[in-house]
């Protein structure tokens, strides 16, 4: 591998694809083991990778291989003047005449390795004459001036060299993730799996698509009305019934439903469909991202005197309540790990920058639930609030607690203190169902007139579901199910009128609504909806009525009906 000399690390080369493709690509490792260098690339957003062997690639690249044969006779040539011009006794000379060649004759077949071996191994013999003339001082200074250039270059190469680890780092992320995927087939592709039909399907559906999922480095967009969907992962009882996964995510915005179905003649076949939205959040999404790109640009509206409104909506168990107010252990829930106290933090942080130290606002919280068509004060001992109209035909919520806030602790502990008395139960698809809206507000007010300045409103709603599936349920399940609904489908009403911005909203429809009343009137007012899915084939049901319900929202958002792709132009179909 002595042409493996002119390779390095960073380097720019051209390769050859199966399909007979060339193009660039970028050497991300060099093994000398199996004489073939790793190179990466980008390819529709994603970094792929292969390993090609030395030889394919001097092929391609001739410029490289000429310049690899100059470095071998450089340390023979430098000597010979060097000797001829030093007046030195004859056996000294012949000497130290005698120590170069022997490295000089395999210089043409031995590896760079073996040539630097060999050289060092000549030296002890040739220090002896160093003292009379320099004789040797000629090879080390290609190396004196290599040790000078090598800080430039690696200047010059730090940007690559940064890109380089970068990559490696997510090649060794997406190789450990399909190690596992690879563990799972095993297990699943012995055929016991219950539904190993619709999983074979799934499979050689999904292998046709490009994946290129979210990430933290992703621009951030500015919505009026932001749309976006979340998957969490199979819970332990969904794994524990060998449940299938039936939502893709392949793109940053895009979701696949693989819905299985029947045929008159009993044969299973697929229906792939396909949404889109603002953002899309798979499996591996964390609160903290999914936060940066939903809430997070709402909080500088209530700093600009707006009206700002962060619900999740979704099937019970999908993870609402996960997602709006952190993660659970057991019964236990980490409150630090929610969108509740993530805005919190943010409207801190933003009240203490200079242009907003001037205007003087005090933080207030107040957190309620709404429970069939009523309203209770999480914070004041569940304290029954009514809903009424000022003479200047604003809502007033009577009686409702506004707590001044500190700091974000003091936030976390409001929060703990609400999550611990709100109205939950148990239900079919979830032990811990929460059967309320629960609406936590941060309050921008001036510290001396107490005026209002601006709003954000965060909702964990409450789990929407079909009347089938509360059937069996008793009368009090039932009739919290029909409110419920019919709160989410004034919701929906009042999102539409404000992407239509129409004269009229109709936000008395619920109590949910007209709460929110502020939140749909007015120019200044952005609205983000999370809409969680549950990805089993036990949920597709459930989860295609959530996508629907968004995506009626979103294609009604300012920027008109929303745009519908030609599935032959996503993904090729069979």
């Amino acid at each position: 591998m002595s042409e493996g000399n002119s390779l390095g690390v960073g380097m720019n080369i051209d390769i050859q694809r199966s399909d007979g493709r060339v193009h660039s690509a970028c050497i991300s490792g060099i093994n000398p083991g199996t004489d073939s260098v790793t190179v990466e690339w980008f390819e529709r957003g994603d970094t792929k990778g292969k390993e090609i062997e030395i030889s394919a690639i001097f092929a391609l690249n001739p410029n490289l291989a000429a310049p690899a044969e100059p470095p071998a006779p450089a340390p023979a040539v430098a000597p010979a003047p060097a000797q001829s011009q030093i007046p030195a006794p004859k056996s000294r000379v012949s000497s130290a005449k005698v120590a170069p060649p022997e490295p000089n004759k395999p210089l043409s077949k031995a590896t760079p390795r073996e040539t630097r071996a060999s050289s060092a191994k000549a030296r002890p013999s040739i220090n002896p004459a160093a003292h009379n003339g320099d004789l040797y001082v000629a090879p080390a200074g290609p190396l004196a001036k290599a040790q000078k250039e090598a800080p430039a270059s690696s200047r010059r190469r730090s940007n690559v060299v940064k890109e380089v680890d970068r990559i490696k780092q997510m090649r060794e992320e997406r190789r450990a993730k399909q190690l596992v995927q690879m563990k799972e087939r095993a297990k699943d592709d012995d055929g016991t799996h219950p539904h190993w039909e619709f999983l074979k399907m799934i499979r050689e559906f999904t292998d046709q698509l490009d994946f290129n999922p979210i990430s933290t480095s992703d621009k951030v967009e500015d919505h009026q009305i932001c749309v976006c969907v979340r998957k969490r992962p199979l819970n332990k009882k969904e794994q524990n019934k060998k449940d299938l996964d039936v939502l893709t995510l392949p793109s940053k915005d895009k979701v696949l439903v693989h819905e299985p179905k029947l045929k008159v003649d009993l044969t299973k076949y697929l229906e792939n469909q396909l949404f889109r939205f603002d953002y899309a959040f798979n499996e591996d999404a964390t609160n903290e991202m999914v936060y940066k790109f939903t809430a997070k640009p709402l909080v500088q509206t209530i700093f600009n005197r707006g009206m700002a409104t962060c619900f999740a909506y979704g099937q019970t168990g999908s993870g609402k309540t996960h997602t709006m107010g952190g993660n659970f252990s057991g019964k236990n829930q980490d409150v630090t790990k929610g969108i509740y106290a993530l805005a919190a933090a943010d409207v801190f942080r933003q009240l203490n920058r200079p242009e907003h130290k001037s205007k003087e606002l005090a933080v207030h919280c107040s957190f309620f639930e709404i429970y069939s068509g009523k309203v209770f004060d999480l914070l004041n001992k569940k304290a029954k609030l009514r809903v009424l109209e000022d003479g200047k035909q604003q809502v007033q919520v009577v009686g409702l607690q506004e707590r001044t806030v500190k700091n974000t602790d003091d936030v976390l502990k409001l929060i703990g203190m609400g999550n611990n008395v709100r109205t939950s139960g148990q239900t079919s698809a979830n032990q811990h169902s929460s059967r309320s809206h629960a609406v936590f507000q941060i309050i921008l007010r001036k510290r001396t007139s107490g005026k209002l300045h601006g709003k954000f409103s965060l909702i964990d709603l409450a789990g929407n579901e079909r009347g089938k599936d509360t059937q069996s349920s008793n009368r009090q399940t039932r009739m919290e199910g029909a409110e419920i609904n019919k709160s989410l489908l004034a919701l929906k009403e009042c999102i539409r009128s404000l992407g239509h911005r129409t004269a009229h909203v109709p936000f008395r429809a619920s109590k949910l609504t007209q709460v929110l009343r502020d939140s749909f009137i007015g120019d200044n007012t952005r609205t983000c909806m999370i809409a969680m899915v549950s990805p089993g084939i036990s949920s597709c049901e459930h989860t295609l009525n959530t996508l629907r319900y968004a995506d009626r929202v979103k294609e009604l958002g300012p920027s008109g009906p929303g745009e519908k792709l030609e599935k032959d132009h996503f993904f090729p179909l069979n």
